[in-house]
């Protein structure tokens, strides 16, 4: 029977696996890291931008959601391939599943934004 952790310690563990995670995808998903150059630009300009506090928190959760979501993507990605690289039709839907979340969160930023900047809705 394994040992569960508790109290503190978890919450520690739980932040260094975190930390951990956040460093692979930096490493090894180029898709991350332009996404997170995009974010470290566009977080920092939406509090320069005239709009109210409710469209800037809309507009930074549309941008962090896309890290998000690319950062789920990666690990079905890292599940898949650790299966093995031979063709099966279940494992590419599930990567092409990952990718259209990646995309339709793209696009979620994209309308909040323009929407927000420019009355698109």
């Amino acid at each position: 029977m394994m040992k569960k952790n508790k109290g503190f310690t978890r919450v520690y563990k739980a932040a260094f696996y975190s930390y951990r995670g956040l460093l692979s995808a930096l490493r090894h998903e180029a898709s991350f890291r332009q996404e997170l150059v995009a974010a470290c630009v566009l977080i920092p300009a939406v509090f320069f931008l005239d709009v109210s506090n409710v469209e800037r928190i809309l507009m930074v959760g549309a941008v962090v959601l896309v890290l998000i979501v690319e950062l789920l993507n990666s690990g079905i990605e890292a599940a898949v391939d650790r299966m093995g690289y031979e063709h099966h039709e279940l494992s590419g839907r599930a990567k092409d599943f990952g990718s259209a979340a990646v995309f339709v969160s793209i696009l979620l930023w994209a309308f909040v934004w323009g929407s927000i900047l420019f009355g698109v809705a």
